[in-house]
């Protein structure tokens, strides 16, 4: 899966663009998690998106609570 298609599969099955990496890194998580997703394409994006500057909402929370 190319970054255009992860986009393209969200803007579908939510009628609305992402507002960020961040949108898109806790959409593909939840894909990869309901097994919609091999391993071996989610390390491929995760990796892109981590890159992009994307924190997911865990590590969001997480970051939250050190402050």
């Amino acid at each position: 899966m190319h970054i255009h298609d992860l986009v393209d599969r969200y803007m579908t099955e939510r009628n609305y663009m992402p507002e960020s990496v961040n949108d898109l890194l806790d959409y593909y998580q939840y894909k990869y998690i309901i097994g919609e997703i091999d391993i071996k394409d989610y390390r491929h994006i995760f990796a892109y998106l981590h890159k992009q500057g994307a924190i997911s909402a865990f590590d969001y929370k997480e970051l939250q609570k050190s402050y």
